[in-house]
């Protein structure tokens, strides 16, 4: 028996690791201090001193108003922080508010229920976030007297408080000048120096975070963060930079050599898997069986209609009785098809064909899951469930009035 309802194991993204700044740099030092210093050359005193200058002052003028910048509450720009990896700014605005309406102080994310805090982040996806935010919230009241700690040793040893976050917190908040690279920023920095390499090399990405370490002024180092990620996010884009409003052009060896379209390079990506998946509605007296995925699983926490992966030969149908035998000891019987929901993850793709089901006897054990309920379907929308889930909720209540 697999991970629940087909969906792997992952581990914790690289920025979701703990802070390196406070920890040994890696064994290969000399090779990659000799790839770093190469990238600074390219970008003398001078020229940093001017582009500081510039870029502040364009962010000055034309920085967009947002809730986090009106500010300096370490608690509310570490929430900002956190839902903006993997999350566009206009995505992120309503979950922000409601997120410290419900939680507006680190003690009273600290005293909220694990469900509580999924069922204010459901639909803004990686789950994993808000589980570690809530955890490093406990944490901070637990060690440090319910005071964000300002030092990136302690700061960046939180679960969920990786390099990024901790430079990025710590230099708006406290003014402490540590670098903050996201996407937007090795884009940035990528075309000012011109780098072909692969950014996400780790021997390149090594020399972008020491670049960027080195740009960083000692006064108003989060300004800079800011400026620098304003700027990927509204100029400097992916595809089709506006060289021509950028305020630093005259700065950039990517514009001066026609590079910028071809900058930031990528090692090429593995296809990315299709999951097959089937899962059931399974009734028993006006009620549905939901199950709690494993805390240690993809969408780890959230409340689910049981089911798995469907193996090379099996139907959806045989897929469904099998996965309740394993994961609840459960018999059913599969009824009708009810909606098929494909939903794209940042690594796969998992298609559900989701059928009702019935089981007649037997008690629901927690076999392949953390636990499991019969729940009346109207009080199923109280439970933080995952994004494909919603949808599968729509269409049985839209079933049920037809």
């Amino acid at each position: 028996m697999g991970s629940p309802r087909g969906l792997p194991r992952v581990p914790a993204r690289r920025d979701q690791r703990p802070a390196s700044g406070a920890a040994n740099p890696p064994r290969k030092r000399v090779k990659w201090r000799c790839r770093i210093k190469n990238y600074l050359r390219r970008l003398p005193e001078k020229n940093r001193r001017t582009l500081r200058r510039r870029l502040l002052a364009w962010y000055t003028k034309n920085k967009r108003d947002l809730a986090w910048r009106r500010t300096r509450d370490p608690y509310r720009i570490w929430v900002a922080e956190v839902m903006l990896q993997q999350t566009q700014v206009p995505t992120a605005l309503p979950y922000y508010a409601r997120f410290l309406k419900r939680f507006p102080t680190v003690g009273a994310l600290a005293r909220a229920s694990d469900q509580a805090v999924l069922k204010v982040w459901q639909g803004l996806g990686y789950y994993r976030r808000a589980l570690n935010l809530h955890e490093a919230a406990r944490r901070i009241v637990r060690d440090h007297g319910g005071r964000m700690p300002d030092d990136p040793g302690a700061f960046g040893r939180l679960p969920g408080v990786g390099r990024y976050t901790c430079g990025a917190v710590l230099s708006i908040a406290f003014g402490r000048p540590l670098a903050a690279l996201d996407a937007n920023a090795v884009r940035v920095i990528a075309r000012w120096l011109a780098i072909r390499e692969a950014t996400d090399a780790g021997a390149t990405r090594a020399g972008l975070w020491r670049a960027a370490e080195t740009l960083v002024p000692d006064k108003t180092p989060g300004d800079w963060n800011q400026a620098v990620m304003e700027l990927g996010s509204r100029v400097c884009t992916p595809r089709q930079p506006n060289c021509r409003a950028c305020p630093v052009r005259g700065l950039c060896l990517a514009f001066a050599r026609n590079l910028q379209e071809k900058i930031p390079a990528r090692r090429a990506r593995r296809p990315i898997p299709h999951i097959q998946v089937g899962a059931g509605i399974v009734w028993r007296r006006g009620r549905i069986l939901l199950c709690k995925r494993r805390a240690d699983a993809m969408l780890g926490g959230l409340w689910e209609f049981p089911g798995g992966k469907i193996q090379p030969g099996e139907s959806a149908e045989a897929c469904i009785r099998r996965e309740l035998r394993e994961e609840c000891d459960l018999a059913v019987t599969v009824g009708e098809h009810l909606i098929e929901v494909t939903h794209a993850y940042s690594h796969l793709r998992v298609t559900l064909r989701c059928y009702h089901c019935r089981s007649a006897r037997g008690r629901a054990k927690a076999l392949g899951c953390d636990e499991a309920r019969w729940v009346r379907p109207e009080r199923i929308a109280d439970y933080p469930l995952p994004a494909a889930d919603v949808r599968i909720l729509e269409a049985i209540r839209a079933a049920a009035h037809e």
